[in-house]
């Protein structure tokens, strides 16, 4: 059996019957994890592997872990410091900030690896417009080729401890004002003013970027779907003009930004025309049910194995945190995070659901 193509969530730190119930089913291919879903490293580990027992090939699991006011597993793990703290290191030293940028996305991959999580929705590579609440401080920078850098070597240090990284929100939310978790976010701008925002993507597709998640913004010069719906965006453009071969995630299909296209099983079905590989759907599990018994879907040998690919590579590094914990690199990353962070605090921690 091939991974489907619904990435969901589940109720809470251990699997009930339900959860079992539909993440056997053919249609799913991951789990997306919140901060419910977490008491303690040792805990997190159980739970991960009741999942990858389930299927086989086994369900990917991901986590929105960034640093700053996005890191939805704390007690027991590093609180990785905001990425816009890494600009401010950059540009203090380049050279610094790139080495900053590493570390952290060795360590936060490093200890998300040790519980067997596959996949963190990191690096943001919006930039820093200054508009956009939701995006602030998750933005390294507000400039193009400072972002492209920086979000290069975080990535290189997250395959170094053996996970897959995923540049968002696809071609950019920092431009709007609306957050797509409550509204529909509107880009008016034309397609030549967005060439600074795709610029980080331009420079790491040649490099081998994993996965992108796409934005539910809509840039109503190019078409009158957000982007992650729209096959102008995701074939024409990221696909075919720019050569991305890796797997492309919706954002959360829950959010208001998709919602107004039509009921789950529509969304579902405008994202699969547009070729997206993986398709989150989290927080109403009636929408996950529906799109269970309503959606059908022609299997895309390319599509599972571009998703087959992000699962976390095994045998790299220490197989558990206390293990972890006891390496020069660790100790040294930890101690850059917690000097970044107190250099210049991040704003109010927000650990999500």
């Amino acid at each position: 059996m091939s991974l489907g193509c619904l990435m969901v969530d589940i109720a809470g730190r251990s699997l009930l019957p339900d959860d079992r119930d539909v993440l056997e089913h053919p249609l799913v291919g991951g789990v997306i994890l919140f901060t419910r879903n977490y008491d303690s490293p040792e805990q997190l580990a159980v739970l991960i592997a009741e999942i990858r027992a389930l299927r086989r090939p086994p369900l990917l699991v991901a986590v929105d872990h960034e640093g700053g006011r996005v890191q939805r597993f704390r007690p027991g793990f590093t609180l990785i410091p905001s990425m816009r703290r890494l600009g401010h290191e950059y540009d203090a030293d380049k050279a610094q900030g790139l080495f900053a940028a590493r570390e952290m996305g060795w360590l936060l991959a490093a200890e998300l690896r040790t519980t067997a999580i596959d996949l963190a929705f990191t690096p943001v590579v919006d930039l820093d417009y200054g508009v956009s609440s939701v995006i602030g401080d998750r933005a390294l920078h507000r400039r193009a080729t400072v972002v492209s850098e920086l979000a290069g070597a975080l990535i290189g240090g997250m395959r170094e401890a053996g996970m897959a990284a995923t540049a968002k929100h696809y071609p950019g939310h920092g431009a709007v004002a609306l957050d797509s978790h409550v509204a529909l976010p509107i880009d008016r701008r034309e397609f030549a003013d967005l060439n600074r925002d795709l610029y980080p993507y331009q420079r790491l597709i040649p490099n081998g970027l994993p996965s992108v998640m796409m934005a539910h913004v809509v840039f109503e010069q190019i078409d009158a779907l957000p982007a992650s719906l729209s096959r102008r965006w995701v074939h024409d453009i990221l696909r075919v003009e720019s050569d991305f071969r890796g797997a492309v995630f919706t954002d959360d299909l829950s959010m208001a930004g998709a919602a107004a296209f039509g009921g789950p099983v529509e969304r579902c079905r405008l994202a699969l025309a547009a070729g997206c590989d993986m398709l989150p759907l989290c927080n109403h599990r009636a929408s996950v049910l529906a799109v269970l018994e309503g959606l059908t879907v022609r299997p895309e040998p390319v599509s599972a194995l571009r998703l087959a690919r992000l699962h976390g590579k095994s045998g790299i590094g220490p197989a558990s945190l206390p293990e972890l914990q006891t390496s020069l690199r660790w100790q040294s990353a930890h101690a850059l995070a917690e000097r970044l962070r107190e250099a210049r605090p991040d704003l109010t921690l927000d650990g999500g659901d």
